[in-house]
Order: C-alpha cells, then sequence, then structure tokens
C-alpha cells in the first residue's frame, strides 16, 4: 500500500470571537522539511504542532499556514490619529514654504508613513483558540493523509505497468539466446578459416569457445532480474512507508538490466534491453514521489 508525498490538507474550526483556518502542504522531501508561518498567538506551541505534523507525515517538503481571524468586528491594527495629524502640519509647513499643491489624496498619503497604524501586540491564546488549532491541525493532518493515498493508488497502478512491461520484455529474451551463441560460433570459426595454413585443435577450439559463450551467459542476470521484479511488488503492496525501499529495488534492478545489455551481444537483445531501461527510468523518477 502505497502514500505519495504530494498531498494537500484544510480545516477550519469556529469558537467565540474567532474562527483558525489551517492549511497544510507536502511534496517529495528526502526526510520531514517542515516550514510554518503561525500567528504569533501561537508561536509558543510551533513545536507541539511540528512534532503532530512529524509523527503523521513522515517525511515531505512540508508547509503549514496557520491563521486566526476575528469574529467579532475586533482588529489587531488601530489608525493613530495624533501621527496623522501631525505629518499633515509638517506637510502644510512645506506646503506654504515651497508653494505646492495640496495633496489630491490627503488619507492615502498620511497612510504611507511610519506609526500611522498601529499594529496591537496579539495577546497570548488562550485554551479556546488553542484546542481549536489543534483540532484542526489534526483535521488536516486527517484530509491530506486521504490525500496521498488517493495518489498513492494512483502510482500503484503506474508502478504495475511499468514492472509488467518490464517482465513480459525479460520473456522475450530466451528467443534470442539461441541464435546468439550460433553467431559468436559461426563468426570465431569463420576468423579461423581466414588463417591460411595454419592448423589449429579442434578439441582446443570447443573449449575456448564454451569459456567464451559462458562469460556471455545471462542466466543469472535474468534470474535476479526476475526475482526483483516480484520483490518489487510484494514490497508495494506491503504495510507502511515504502519509498526508499522501493527505491533500492530499482536500483538492483538497473543493476540486472545494464549486465544483460553489456553481455547481449545481438541486435533484437539490445532492443529489449533499452526498452526494460525506458520504463526502469520510468519507475525510478516516480519512486522519488514515494512516502
Amino acid at each position: 500500500m502505497l502514500y505519495s508525498m504530494t498531498g494537500f490538507g484544510k480545516s477550519v474550526k469556529e469558537f467565540p470571537g474567532k474562527k483558525v483556518t489551517i492549511e497544510i502542504k507536502s511534496l517529495n522531501s528526502k526526510q520531514a522539511d517542515i516550514a510554518t508561518r503561525i500567528p504569533a498567538s501561537l508561536r509558543q506551541h510551533e513545536l507541539e504542532m511540528r512534532a503532530v505534523i512529524a509523527d503523521a507525515l513522515v517525511r515531505g517538503k512540508i508547509d503549514l499556514s496557520v491563521t486566526v481571524e476575528s469574529r467579532g468586528g475586533e482588529t489587531s491594527q488601530a489608525v493613530n490619529v495624533a501621527a496623522m495629524e501631525a505629518y499633515k502640519k509638517q506637510i502644510q509647513d512645506a506646503i506654504d514654504k515651497l508653494g505646492i499643491p495640496e495633496p489630491a489624496d490627503w488619507f492615502g498619503t498620511l497612510l504611507r508613513f511610519p506609526d500611522t497604524l498601529h499594529v496591537e501586540q496579539p495577546m497570548e491564546a488562550d485554551d479556546s483558540e488553542v484546542t481549536a488549532a489543534m483540532s484542526a491541525l489534526r483535521e488536516a493532518l486527517e484530509a491530506l493523509t486521504a490525500y496521498r493515498r488517493v495518489e498513492g493508488e494512483k502510482l500503484e497502478t503506474f508502478f504495475a505497468e511499468r514492472v509488467n512491461n518490464i517482465s513480459a520484455l525479460l520473456a522475450k529474451v530466451p528467443q534470442y539466446e539461441g541464435e546468439r551463441t550460433a553467431k559468436v560460433r559461426a563468426r570465431m570459426e569463420e576468423g579461423l578459416t581466414k588463417l591460411n595454413g595454419v592448423d589449429y585443435d579442434r578439441s582446443r577450439l570447443e573449449q575456448e569457445l564454451f569459456f567464451y559463450i559462458e562469460k556471455f551467459d545471462i542466466t543469472e542476470e535474468k534470474q535476479r532480474l526476475a526475482q526483483h521484479l516480484v520483490y518489487f511488488m510484494d514490497t508495494m503492496n506491503a504495510e507502511g512507508a515504502q519509498g526508499k525501499k522501493l527505491g533500492f529495488i530499482a536500483q538492483e534492478m538497473g543493476r540486472e538490466i545494464n549486465t544483460l545489455g553489456s553481455k547481449s551481444n545481438h541486435s533484437d537483445m539490445q532492443r529489449l534491453v533499452v526498452q526494460m531501461k525506458d520504463e526502469l527510468e520510468q519507475i525510478k523518477e516516480q519512486v522519488l514521489n514515494v512516502l
């Protein structure tokens, strides 16, 4: 059972006078890389939130956004009228001295100056706000995990198709092995016939030919690749995070396919190997998204 590292979850909780919204998204990463945007009122609970996220999501590039909105008409900003009056007086004095026109939009002009908007320091979150935030976080994580599972099912289908394709290509390899051996023998004998006046030991030729062909034997590579394909599917269907393990198995599959290619010594067999490599590269690319 696979889970993708790509996901998104959101939850909104309302409590007396306020509303907390939590959005969390994740992408692929080798470990848990958590970035947070949390209001100052909840900042002291950031470590607790991080621990909950790491426990639920295991790994991934994770982005957490927490916003708290007032629902009672309150605001954390206040207009500093005294500062605006002082700035306006200074501007009017400058206008009189310089003989320049007044601003068309006094309000917009004054708001550009520092300290004309006073931001009240947020109070520490009370128990109801903390409870709502942690509840929303867990709900958002559940939604994200469900999203990951849906994406994981798509990956399962994708991997199964690629593995089946490689298995089908591997099944075509034996039809070229007999022909390959015959071609090796014919090439060697043809070379010997060109050596005019040279006598050779026929039994020694057979022995050398045997050793040469044995060097290019691919029986073990075929067996190991077939075993890796089965192991990949078994691992994919197992419980828990399997992404790293699937990556290791894909690497082993690549080694066997590369050896098949180097030993093939046959154009049709090499074409099969190229197709196997193409299927495997698609697997390796998508394995990076598996939890």
